[in-house]
């Protein structure tokens, strides 16, 4: 199921912050430099932490127009109403995570180096395919690094491409040419001196 959303810019993703109220100072930053998509990841929170602060970012994205996106939990993205959720090899069924979901939902699913898996991951209802890390990642060092062929691979599939890991704004234009529909992006954006700089520079691959 091809988004109703814009699929082209940046996907910026929530660093893990305990202070809800930092974080959504942080977040609106971004979302008004041009954000094309939120996905909301908080890996040390707790579940009530986590509901708390994705819900009270929708209303923030909803303003905007950028879709909120869920990472590993499809039941609290389908709980609050959020517009898709991001599911991992490890995160549950994407085929019943697009059954909870609202028709035209974000279905998103982490294909790393594997085309065989965005193929799988399209067949049971996947919205778009994430491959990477491309480059060293401060947020997983150790993930596994795939080639920007496979997002020419991946064309065939029907879905929006996005990279992720280790993305620059230098290095990102390669992989928009390589077919990168999205470049998605934590600390490159979050940890930068200027985030709202920083998100520009990103859009400016796209150019």
């Amino acid at each position: 199921m091809k988004p109703t959303w814009p699929a082209r810019g940046l996907y910026a993703i929530t660093p893990d912050e305990s202070d809800t109220a930092r974080l959504l100072s942080r977040v609106a930053a971004v979302l008004d430099a041009g954000a094309t998509w939120l996905q909301y990841r908080n890996k040390t929170a707790t579940g009530e932490t986590r509901r708390l602060q994705a819900s009270a970012l929708l209303p923030m994205c909803r303003a905007r127009g950028v879709p909120l996106i869920v990472n590993d939990d499809w039941r609290l993205a389908a709980g609050i109403g959020a517009d898709g959720a991001h599911l991992g090899e490890d995160d549950g069924d994407i085929a019943a995570a697009r059954a909870a979901l609202p028709e035209g939902a974000l279905v998103g699913a982490s294909c790393y180096d594997d085309i065989a898996l965005a193929r799988r991951a399209v067949e049971a209802g996947a919205s778009y395919v994430a491959f990477g890390a491309f480059f060293p990642s401060p947020t997983k060092p150790r993930a596994r690094r795939a080639t920007p062929g496979l997002l020419a691979a991946a064309a065939s599939l029907g879905v929006p491409r996005v990279a992720i890991g280790g993305i620059t704004p230098d290095n990102g234009p390669a992989l928009v040419d390589s077919g990168a529909d999205l470049l998605a992006v934590i600390s490159g954006v979050f940890d930068a001196p200027s985030p709202t700089d920083a998100v520009r520079r990103y859009l400016a691959c796209f150019d």
